[in-house]
């Protein structure tokens, strides 16, 4: 299957634990009910293939990068933070800075639990203007959705609104689910981006 088309594709760079994964979903939702397609590490599951390489093919791959940066604690197993995050905004920008024409069209958010914590652990990065979510799937929404209307010159429903389509999504869910033979919390990656663009065909905002 083809990938989807550069100009359309949202690199989202995030954890991949369940404590994130009420914003990652949300996250996801936003983008395709944006009209982007929302790709990550987790679309492609190859052991054959090392890691790095897979996210700098991703990387490539995309236009648009959602960078999350929140997750700075250390670990509780470790004693140490995981910097997969930071790595990842850093392969992000040296893309754009270094790359070709098409590669320096790169645009991308950086998110944060809270405003302006960045500047105690990664100050470099305050040319690109981190935005704060506060943990909230609605707050992310909106900031996705504000982001990426700056980007195209489609008319995009408010943040607001997009909220409430996820919440009726969210709803409709575990039918779906059913309906699939899929169990809603255990859905991978591509499960549950198919199943949102399903419901999206289904609900779409042009009657």
């Amino acid at each position: 299957m083809p990938a989807p088309r550069y100009e359309d594709s949202v690199f989202i760079n995030c954890p991949f634990d369940t404590k994130y994964g009420a914003l990652l979903d949300a996250l996801v939702f936003a983008v395709h009910d944006c009209g982007f397609v929302a790709r990550c590490a987790q679309e492609i599951r190859d052991t054959g293939q090392v890691r790095i390489d897979k996210i700098i093919k991703l990387v490539e791959q995309c236009k648009f990068g959602i960078h999350e940066i929140s997750r700075t604690e250390p670990d509780r197993q470790s004693g140490l933070p995981r910097f997969n995050m930071p790595l990842e905004l850093g392969i992000f920008l040296g893309a754009k800075a270094f790359g070709d024409r098409r590669q320096k069209q790169k645009v991308c958010l950086v998110l944060d639990k809270d405003p302006y914590r960045y500047q105690k652990f990664c100050s470099d990065i305050a040319g690109q203007d981190p935005s704060a979510h506060d943990n909230d799937p609605a707050a992310a929404i909106t900031v996705v959705r504000d982001w990426l209307r700056t980007h195209t010159r489609f008319v995009i429903p408010s943040g607001a609104k997009i909220v409430e389509r996820y919440v009726q999504f969210r709803r409709a869910l575990p039918a779906m689910c059913k309906k699939a033979d899929l169990v809603p919390g255990k859905l991978i990656f591509n499960d549950y981006t198919a199943l949102v663009v399903e419901w999206l065909k289904e609900n779409s905002r042009v009657k």
